[in-house]
C-alpha cells in the first residue's frame, strides 16, 4: 500500500467541508498512514480538536505561540517531519496567504516553512473559486509546485447554490496523495501525452446542443494513469463533472473544432489517447437567439455538417505521436466497426467497447473492452474504468519501450 508508514501532515482549515476531513483521516490511517493534524482557528469552530485527535490518535497542533509546542521551533518541526501536506479543506482565505507568502497563523507558518509536497483540496462557494482573484492565486501556486484535488461540482451547503467548489471526497484525495507519494518505475518519464476525454456540445442556439452521453470518467482516469507513469500530460476535456486529474494539465473546451485545436496545439507529443465522444455533426449555423415553438408549426429543420474527425487527423498528421490509441463505442458488430476504424483513423490500437443501454458503460464506473490492433483482437474481462486506465497505460508503455 503506499500510504503504508507514509507521514501525512493534514491541513484542516475553516470551511464547512471540514467535516469531511474526519473521515479523511479514518482513510488514510486505515491504509497505515500516519496523520498529524493542523487546524486554523476557523476549523476549530466547525469540527472540534477533540474528535480529530480522537480519530487521528495523536496531539492536535491548533497555536503558533503555544509554549508547549514551541519549546523546540514546533512550527518548523511540523513543516519538515512529515513525508506529505495535505490542505483539506483549503479555503481561498489560506490559498490566498500562501500565494502572497504571508504566514499569520500557524498553518501558513507551517505552510511558508515546509519543503514537502503539497496537495491541496480547496472548498468554497463557486462565486468564489470564480473570482479573478482565487484564479490568480490557484494558477500561482500552480507554478510554485503544489498540487490540486477538485473542487467538484454540486450544490453548496449553503443551498439554492450549486456549481464548481465542492471539496474533493475523501477517497478522492486518498488517490491523488497516493499518485503523489508512488515511487514506483516511470517508463513514460520524459514521454509526453495528448488524452481527449467527455462529450461535446455542439450549440443549436444560446440554451441548446447536441451532444453524446460520455461521462468523461475513462478519459480522465487515463490520463491519470499515463501521468503515474510519467507522462507529462495534456487532457483536453469537453464538459464534465469530473475533477482535474491530479498532476494533469487540462484544457476545457465545448465544441469539437476547439477540442481539434487544443490537440493540435498540444502537438508533438509521443502519445495520443482520444477517448472523448465527440459529436459527429454539429449545427451548420446556430441560432442567436432561442428558438421559440410557434402555435400549429412543427419544429424548424436543423442543417447539419460533419465536425471534424480529430482522430483520422492526429492519425495522418505530419507530427504523428508515436502511438495513437483511438476508442470505438459502439452498439453493433463491435469487432468489425473496430477493425474498419483502425484501418480508416490511422491508429495503432482501437478500444472498443458495447455501449448499448443495457450495459450502463456510457456514463457508468465499469467498462469491458477490446483491444483491436493489425495483429489481432484481446478481449479484457469486465473491469472498473481505473482498472482499464492502467492496464491501458502500461500497453502503451510497453509499447514505446
Amino acid at each position: 500500500m503506499p500510504l503504508a508508514g507514509k507521514r501525512i501532515l493534514l491541513v484542516i482549515s475553516g470551511g464547512i467541508a471540514a467535516y469531511k476531513s474526519l473521515d479523511l483521516i479514518r482513510r488514510l490511517r486505515e491504509r497505515g498512514a500516519k496523520v498529524r493534524p493542523v487546524m486554523t482557528a476557523g476549523a476549530c469552530e466547525f469540527v472540534t480538536p477533540l474528535a480529530v485527535g480522537a480519530l487521528s490518535a495523536g496531539h492536535v497542533y491548533t497555536d503558533l505561540f503555544s509554549r508547549e509546542d514551541e519549546q523546540d521551533v514546533g512550527h518548523i518541526r511540523l513543516a519538515r517531519d512529515c513525508d506529505l501536506i495535505v490542505i483539506a479543506p483549503a479555503t481561498a482565505n489560506l490559498m490566498a496567504k500562501m500565494a502572497n507568502g504571508l504566514a499569520d497563523d500557524l498553518a501558513s507558518t507551517v505552510l511558508l516553512a515546509t519543503d514537502r509536497p503539497v496537495l491541496l483540496a480547496p472548498a468554497m462557494n463557486p462565486k468564489m473559486w470564480a473570482h479573478p482573484a482565487t484564479r490568480r492565486n490557484v494558477e500561482t501556486l500552480r507554478k510554485d509546485g503544489l498540487s490540486f484535488i477538485g473542487p467538484n461540482a454540486g450544490e453548496m451547503a449553503e443551498g439554492g447554490e450549486a456549481g464548481f467548489g465542492r471539496m474533493a471526497e475523501p477517497l478522492e484525495i486518498v488517490a491523488a496523495l497516493e499518485a503523489l507519494l508512488d515511487g514506483g518505475k516511470k517508463p513514460l518519464a520524459g514521454r509526453t501525452a495528448i488524452v481527449t476525454s467527455g462529450p461535446t456540445h455542439e450549440p443549436i442556439d444560446p440554451v441548446r446542443y447536441i451532444a453524446n452521453r460520455s461521462s468523461g470518467r475513462q478519459g480522465h482516469a487515463i490520463a491519470a494513469a499515463l501521468a503515474r507513469l510519467g507522462a507529462k500530460v495534456t487532457l483536453v476535456s469537453g464538459p464534465v463533472t469530473l475533477p482535474d486529474p491530479s498532476g494533469v494539465t487540462v484544457v476545457e473546451v465545448e465544441r469539437a473544432d476547439d477540442m481539434l485545436q487544443a490537440v493540435l496545439a498540444a502537438l508533438p507529443a509521443d502519445i495520443a489517447v482520444m477517448v472523448a465522444a465527440v459529436a459527429d455533426w454539429r449545427v451548420a449555423t446556430p441560432n442567436a437567439e432561442k428558438i421559440k415553438k410557434q402555435p400549429g408549426e412543427g419544429p424548424p429543420p436543423l442543417m447539419l455538417t460533419e465536425n471534424p474527425d480529430i482522430l483520422k487527423t492526429v492519425g495522418h498528421h505530419a507530427k504523428r505521436p508515436k502511438v495513437v490509441v483511438g476508442f470505438a463505442a459502439e452498439t453493433q458488430d463491435v469487432e468489425s466497426n473496430g477493425r474498419v476504424k483502425l484501418q480508416k483513423k490511422g491508429a495503432d490500437l482501437i478500444v472498443a467497447n458495447d455501449v448499448s443501454p443495457e450495459t450502463g458503460i456510457m456514463g457508468g464506473t465499469r467498462n469491458s473492452v477490446k483491444l483491436i490492433t493489425a495483429a489481432g483482437i484481446e478481449e479484457w474481462p469486465e473491469l472498473s474504468k481505473e482498472e482499464v486506465a492502467g492496464r491501458l497505460a502500461d500497453w502503451i508503455a510497453e509499447k514505446l519501450t
